[in-house]
């Protein structure tokens, strides 16, 4: 299935229900229960619904039995996605036959392109609400109590939630993602992502690096710095400490947050290849803690089907990226996305896109067979004609290829002692605890006497093509 285009979908992550972490004092007359489908942006937008509802009387339940109002925040960019939301709707249907008092509101990306549909045809919700009007989330709620269908699905060209602060949900509390900016404004022709969240907007900088701050003051020592294309931010607004009006891009805002504390590793996703620029490699060169990692999704191998997907650079200029990445920061994780069987793609293309994994050498890929989406451009255009066992054989051969290349990567960090910040226990043995490196690899080490949100140097001593596995020195 088709992966969107700048975002990474974490599979044991969707459906996931969110509660807030114990430590809150006030009490709430009413509860909601939210389940998340699709990105990370997804699943930072369900923090922000979260502090709307919280300000208005609503505590959060991983009961939904329990709930006054059950909240699916959806993903448009996946059928696999659209599917399960339907299937939750449907037996959420059946749990207001004993309860009719309950709501159940369609959050998102589904939200606009399914309205009538889920409102009207299918009766499955009560309330339909759009990625730019969760601040009307409430005025819904009331509107929806009095027997009413309540929708707002309207995008904006302002709205950034700059001023909301998240709740953090179910946090880990050492890792963080922060919202830098809403929308896309690249019109790639198999993604719905431009439809369903609208034009891009850069948030006020100097709320980030609050929110940033604030969250390292807390305790964090990890924020990812999220946006559907974060290298296109761009700010231009009056500074606080100088009164004077100045711009202020990706890079710059990098350097800020990252001048918080060397002590707060910064991380950000995704990067759009034709938007990195040099000031960005060398800003991260700079710092220490940011992290030595980049999300550059290729899609393709093949300068036609990139065109045809709308990329904006050829195969060439794509490898030129690469190589002026390695060339600034030589030891910088890498990773992709990769779609197969795209319109009219042929054996060639195919080939193309296996020599480019075999050239960048990427160190994670996010890898799927094309799935034409309802309302893109390539919907309107193009014929999906590649059979999907094509899809799937393809599909299966990159992936293949891809493990292989992973396990070399993997192989290559034998020996090597690396900074890690602990995230955790590691799901395979209490023993054991988890974090990443810089570069973004996961590795599992022995609990000694350390505790999540420490750094420590652990040696490698063994991995598997996904995980490192070591020691501390």
């Amino acid at each position: 299935m088709l992966e969107q285009v700048t975002k990474v979908h974490d599979e044991s992550r969707q459906g996931e229900a969110f509660a807030p972490q114990p430590a809150v004092d006030q009490t709430y007359h009413k509860k909601f229960y939210i389940e998340s489908y699709g990105c990370q942006m997804n699943f930072n937008d369900s923090e922000i619904v979260a502090s709307i509802m919280n300000q208005e009387g609503f505590g959060a339940t991983r009961n939904y039995e329990e709930a006054d109002l059950i909240l699916l925040n959806t993903c448009s960019i996946r059928e696999k996605a659209e599917q399960t939301v339907r299937k939750r709707l449907q037996e959420f249907r059946k749990l207001k036959q004993s309860n009719p008092g309950m709501l159940v509101g369609v959050l998102g990306c589904m939200a606009e392109r399914l309205k009538a549909k889920l409102l009207e045809e299918e009766k499955l919700v009560d309330l339909v609400v759009g990625p730019d009007a969760y601040r009307t989330l409430p005025a819904l709620v009331e509107e929806a109590e009095t027997g009413q269908k309540a929708v707002n699905v309207l995008l904006s060209r302002e709205e950034t939630y700059a001023d909301i602060n998240p709740v953090r949900l179910d946090s880990n509390g050492v890792t963080a993602f922060v919202s830098i900016m809403r929308g896309c404004n690249n019109m790639c022709t198999f993604c719905v992502v431009p439809f369903t969240r609208g034009r891009e907007r850069s948030r006020d900088p100097y709320s980030v690096i609050q929110e940033a701050a604030a969250l390292f003051n807390n305790g964090y020592r990890e924020v990812t710095l999220l946006g559907q294309n974060v290298d296109s931010y761009y700010w231009v607004g009056v500074s606080p400490e100088s009164a004077q009006e100045e711009i202020i891009t990706f890079a710059g805002l990098l350097e800020k947050v990252a001048q918080i504390s060397p002590l707060l590793r910064v991380r950000f996703s995704t990067s759009h290849p034709k938007d990195i620029t040099d000031e960005v490699l060398h800003t991260m060169a700079k710092y220490e803690n940011i992290c030595n990692y980049i999300h550059l999704p290729v899609q393709s191998g093949s300068t036609r089907v990139l065109q045809l997907m709308n990329r904006t650079y050829t195969r060439e200029w794509y490898m030129k990226k690469v190589t002026r990445i390695r060339e600034i920061l030589p030891d910088c994780g890498l990773s992709t996305d990769i779609i197969t069987g795209f319109c009219t793609e042929t054996e060639e293309d195919h080939q193309d896109t296996l020599s480019m994994m075999k050239f960048a050498k990427y160190d994670l890929a996010y890898m799927f067979f094309y799935s034409e989406r309802p309302g893109t451009l390539a919907a309107r255009r193009y014929q999906d004609d590649v059979p999907e066992e094509v899809k799937k054989r393809r599909l299966a051969e990159v992936v293949e290829l891809h493990r292989r290349q992973a396990l070399e990567s993997m192989q290559k960090d034998l020996g090597k002692t690396f900074k890690v910040l602990i995230e955790g226990t590691s799901k395979r043995s209490e023993n054991d605890l988890f974090g990443r490196n810089d570069q973004n690899k996961v590795i599992v080490f022995p609990r000694g006497n350390y505790e999540k949100g420490q750094y420590v140097q652990v040696k490698v001593v063994d991995c598997t093509a996904a995980t490192l596995i070591g020691k501390v020195v």
